[in-house]
């Protein structure tokens, strides 16, 4: 018998000239928490599918305890205890949990009889797992968190002993997180074994026992979590010292750009989804809005970048009252020609078209700027060129314009949004979640960037669910709770505690 859950030995992949993974080594420990961390494109979800069935290695050897194994696809690996849950859930969203579950596993010809035993099987993970899914649910009505969970629960009812996570925080807010580590701790416990790919250091330092390193396709390092620190694992990453604070001087903002006046919107149902929003947004300032996901924030983006009309309340723009446009072409495109950038907060449904190229992507929203035009029609040539600049100056890999955006991985498919946004040099930046998906050297580069415009004049309403975000980068900070602005406070002056009761729709005192 052997501890080791899984052995990795000179695991090697390619496609085409890019070399996802070279010489991998790696071992996981039987009844451990084992983090893989890397920047976005490192080759840590291309080193998973291989584990899984989905790629196969070019080189070298898979152990899966103790014996060396060949696994062609997902249902050998599933046959061998391996399970993974994947960044983009895998579920049907018109069927229940308990379908979802079973789809795939039904159990013989008569479905009731393995519905029957499905359900009773259900309960015990359930329970034993601390999981708290209803299995009658209908999981398109479920939250990211309880879909996480669904997916989780397919693993263990197929009998996985070895748990793959592909960043499984990314979509999630801190309290579903800190609920995921819960479960996750529960399932080490019972002695499953758990991979955990993410680039989220906090997270790695508080649930991992192991975490492995990747960067450019190799593995750099393989160490006990206790033996290393947040400083060090964000240099092991990146190859260099990487700044974890951000650089911020004091400055007076200037004129008032983005003024909110009782605004308000109401859905078909006659909720009140924002009530009486009142905030202004001055050259040289970054006005952050924390709140736990779900409490307007969503929304008032959405309104103010012109993708939902307000039910009352008036928007006003460098004095202009937008309420009073006419509007000809859609509204946000009027207002990305005003001067209004948004980088939404769901770059894959809002943001980017994946089956596009990089260099036709760069340019939605843009679509009438002349100096990409050749006569009446588009030049190809100038697109790409701009593309080119646009990865230079934000470091986007892989460095190639015509690659299809959906390739590229979640950190650098959000530079591509944020590099087009940016481009545009707007004096107003409205940004929802920018550092969503993205690794520690690209948040670092975010941030700076986004404090350089800050610099240059540029008024930001950035919304992030992440508090530390928030404090770092925000001159002014609102939270909003229920709709409503709860409370308001310097940048310099807030501490998590009090952001949290104001979140809560309590007072800061």
């Amino acid at each position: 018998m052997t501890d080791l859950a899984i052995e990795l030995i000179g695991i090697c992949k390619s496609f085409g000239a890019v070399a996802a993974n070279r010489d991998i080594e790696m071992k996981v420990a039987k009844g451990s928490i084992h983090g893989i961390i890397g920047e976005n494109g490192a080759g840590k979800s291309t080193l998973m599918s291989i584990l899984y069935g989905y790629y196969q290695a070019d080189a070298g050897t898979i152990r899966v305890n103790g014996k060396d194994t060949h696994i062609r696809n997902s249902q050998e690996a599933i046959r061998l205890g391996i399970g993974m849950v994947h960044q983009h859930f895998m579920l049907v969203d018109t069927f229940t949990v308990l379908e979802n579950i079973i789809l795939g596993a039904e159990g013989g010809l008569v479905l009731k009889h393995g519905v029957k035993q499905a359900r009773a099987h259900l309960k015990e993970l359930n329970k034993e797992y601390g999981l708290e899914v209803d299995p009658d649910a209908v999981v398109g009505k479920l939250g990211v968190g309880l879909q996480q969970r669904v997916e989780i629960l397919k693993a263990l009812y197929r009998g996985a002993d070895v748990l793959i996570l592909d960043e499984p925080t990314a979509v999630l807010t801190p309290q579903e997180a800190d609920h995921l580590f819960r479960i996750l701790r529960t399932l080490k416990e019972q002695g499953k074994t758990v991979i955990l790919i993410t680039h989220k250091l906090r997270e790695v330092l508080d649930i991992t026992d192991n975490v492995s390193v990747m960067r450019g396709g190799q593995m750099v390092g393989n160490v006990r979590t206790c033996d290393v620190d947040r400083a060090g694992l964000a240099d092991l990453m990146v190859g260099r010292k990487v700044n974890l604070q951000v650089d911020k001087a004091q400055r007076e903002p200037g004129e008032v750009v983005l003024s909110v006046k009782d605004l308000n919107l109401v859905d078909r149902r006659n909720v009140k989804l924002l009530k009486d929003i009142n905030l202004q947004v001055r050259a040289g300032e970054i006005v952050g809005i924390a709140g736990v996901a779900g409490n307007g924030q969503s929304e008032l983006l959405e309104v103010l970048a012109g993708m939902q009309q307000p039910s009352t309340g008036e928007i006003f723009y460098k004095g202009q009252n937008l309420g009073t446009l006419k509007y000809r072409q859609p509204k946000a495109a009027v207002l990305r020609k005003l001067g209004i950038a948004h980088v939404p907060e769901d770059r894959s449904r809002e943001g980017l078209v994946k089956a596009f190229p990089n260099y036709e992507n760069a340019i939605l929203g843009y679509q009438c700027d002349r100096s990409v035009c050749k006569g009446p029609l588009y030049s190809r040539k100038a697109l790409v060129a701009r593309m080119n600049q646009l990865i230079k100056q934000f470091d986007i890999r892989p460095d190639n314009p015509m690659l299809r955006v959906g390739l590229l991985s979640g950190g650098n498919q959000q530079k591509v949004v944020l590099a087009r946004e940016i481009h545009a040099n707007p004096d107003l930046l409205l940004i929802g979640q920018p550092t969503r998906g993205v690794d520690i050297g690209a948040i670092e580069f975010i941030h700076r960037r986004l404090v350089e415009l800050r610099d240059a004049g540029k008024a930001i309403l950035l919304v992030s669910v992440e508090l530390e975000e928030i404090m770092s980068l925000s001159d002014r900070i609102l939270v909003m709770a229920g709709g409503q602005i709860t409370g308001e406070m310097a940048g310099k002056d807030a501490t998590a505690p009090a952001l949290g009761l104001l979140m809560g729709g309590g007072d800061k005192h």
